[in-house]
């Protein structure tokens, strides 16, 4: 009887808890969403940050982003598949996993303190190569990660199959087990890219911000999540309401690329 009791207290008690928690997350996002949408006109898209839109922030923000895992993602991959299919059980390979998960951890102004310290001071300025340096070193952890992990989940029997009608070793890797496990690698991928879109930290330190559209990386390039920072802080209302309607945007576009991920995980299973 007393395990009974107890059981439906803790019961209670976890689904009180969620109840908060969930209750908290629809307060935030349906203020979030108040205030982002009544904010946001025509101009927010069309107008640079100069001109009270938030145009070049978007290319600034997604180019750097999107550089970022230009070089995050074969390197994690390529990270990955030597931990699982060619390093697997030796030393090295525990200790670059053990390494990989100590960086995912790391908290984001640590890296951007750290690139700051080797690719914007020596230089003289901020500039937006090196805030795609700061993004790529949060994303690669959490490639190789995901692909181990998914290229872990390859039944060996493929692997075995591949050897018996002659395949070497890398065409058996890339055209069977990497094949096999695509859906979850680029899961992986939309996900760690959904991390780095919306990092503010490690770009205060490197890219800084700009408020004229520019392309140059050589200087401080435009940044939505550093604009968003820095508005929010501004007196007047036009800067806030603008923070506002850049949150807004950036969090529907965060939640669309994780929703992709979990439809695409469900899809697999």
């Amino acid at each position: 009887m007393n395990r009974l009791i107890l059981n439906k207290i803790i019961l209670a008690l976890s689904t009180l808890s969620a109840v908060i928690g969930i209750g908290f997350l629809f307060w935030i996002l349906a203020t979030l969403s108040y205030k982002g949408i009544t904010s946001i006109h025509w101009s927010t898209f069309i107008n640079d940050l100069v001109e009270g839109g938030i145009r070049n922030l978007l290319v600034g923000q997604f180019t750097m982003a999107l550089m970022a895992s230009a070089v995050a993602v074969p390197l994690g991959m390529m990270a990955g598949i030597y931990l699982r299919e060619y390093g697997h059980g030796s030393k090295l390979a525990s200790v670059i996993r053990n390494l990989s998960d100590v960086m995912m951890s790391a908290p984001s102004i640590v890296i951007g303190v750290f690139v700051f310290a080797l690719f914007v001071d020596p230089f003289g300025g901020y500039n937006g190569w090196a805030g795609i340096i700061a993004l790529a070193i949060m994303m690669i952890p959490i490639i190789i990660s995901t692909t181990d992990n998914m290229l872990s989940l390859v039944p060996t029997e493929l692997r075995e199959a591949g050897t018996a009608l002659g395949g070497s070793k890398h065409k058996i890797i890339m055209q069977i087990v990497v094949k096999a496990a695509k859906v979850g690698i680029t899961t992986g991928v939309l996900l760690s890219f959904a991390r780095i879109i919306g990092e503010t930290a490690p770009l205060l330190f490197t890219s800084a911000n700009n408020q004229f559209f520019t392309m140059d990386l050589t200087e401080q390039f435009p940044s939505l999540t550093v604009s968003i920072y820095n508005l929010a802080t501004y007196p007047d209302s036009a800067s806030r309401e603008l923070a506002w309607a850049a949150s807004f945007i950036l969090t529907m576009i965060v939640l669309c690329i994780n929703l992709i991920g979990r439809y695409a995980i469900r899809n697999k299973k």
